[in-house]
Parts: structure tokens; sequence; C-alpha cells
């Protein structure tokens, strides 16, 4: 039996990036004006859930395909578009595509973990409700997974990291 392809683009252009970016920016500003001692212990510790999302994006668009990479898919391809919209008639600009030319990819652990990481997410979710700021947060992450520049890096750190984990802990090293 042969599993089922759900067919995957992986491409971002500038326009998704600047979504992402801006999506960052726009927690990172709140989490700034709402912290007097910023540096504090406790005041970094908000910061980690963002991260922690934003990580769990990036490996969201680099998994294979499936259920889960579709929507991943979808997600890039509406923030794409959102960005190149507003981008070409805002401003007046060409949004390029600015894709990785290499491309990262998970192992067989890897996306085993990813269906740990997603079961754990949406027991967060269900025990302390939605929250719109790990959804900006995941969608940031899927917007710059695979960009070329240094806004990509969080899918270069992550992607081994988790399918070194992921084969590690299901004994496939």
């Amino acid at each position: 039996m042969t599993p089922l392809h759900i067919p995957t683009y992986g491409i971002v252009s500038l326009g998704g990036v600047t979504v992402g970016l801006s999506l960052v920016a726009w927690d990172l500003t709140r989490w700034f004006t709402s912290h007097k001692k910023r540096f504090s212990p406790k005041a970094l510790s908000h910061l980690a859930p963002q991260l922690l999302c934003m990580s769990y994006g990036a490996l969201l668009i680099l998994s294979a395909g499936g259920i889960i990479g579709g929507i991943a898919d979808w997600s890039l391809w509406g923030t794409n578009t959102a960005g190149d919209v507003t981008l070409v008639y805002g401003v007046g600009s060409t949004t390029p595509n600015v894709t990785r030319s290499t491309h990262l990819a998970l192992t067989p652990g890897g996306h085993a973990a990813i269906i740990i990481i997603t079961v754990v997410v949406l027991a967060v979710c269900s025990k302390r409700g939605f929250r719109w700021d790990f959804v900006r947060q995941i969608l940031a992450g899927i917007s710059l997974g695979l960009a070329s520049s240094i806004a990509g890096v969080i899918g270069i750190v992550v992607a081994p990291s988790v399918s070194w984990a992921g084969d590690y802990v299901m004994g496939l090293l």
C-alpha cells in the first residue's frame, strides 16, 4: 500500500518572508512594551513559547507531505499571497523567490517527532484555550522555514536536531 501523497510546493517569496517577520515583530513589540524588566528570567520565559511555536512552524513546512504538510503548504501559500499583494499593491515593489537553494529533509524519526509535537501543541491548546500568539508564531515559522537568508536560520538549526532526536528515540540510528 502506498502512502497518500499530497504535493508540496515549498517556495517562499519575499512577501511570505515579510509576513513572517511582521508576525514576529508584532509579538516581540507586544512583549517589549509589556515588560519593564525585559531581561529578567521571568520576562524572557514569556518568549519561550513563541520560539517553540516558530520552531514547530518551521518543522511543519519541512515535512514531506501528507495532511499536516498539506496544511503547512496551504498556510505558506496564504502568507506568500498576502505578502505579495501587500508589497505589489501597497508599496509598488516586486516579490522575488527567496527560497533556500538546498532543501532540508526530515528523516522518518523527524516526521514521527512532528506528530508527537503536534499532539503536545493540541494538548496545550485544549487545556489553556485557543491562543492567537501560538498561531501567529507557527505561521511565522512556516513563512520563514524555507527562506535563504538569516530569516531561515530557524529551519537550518531545528530540522537536523529534531531529525536526530526523532531517529534516536525511535531507534533508527
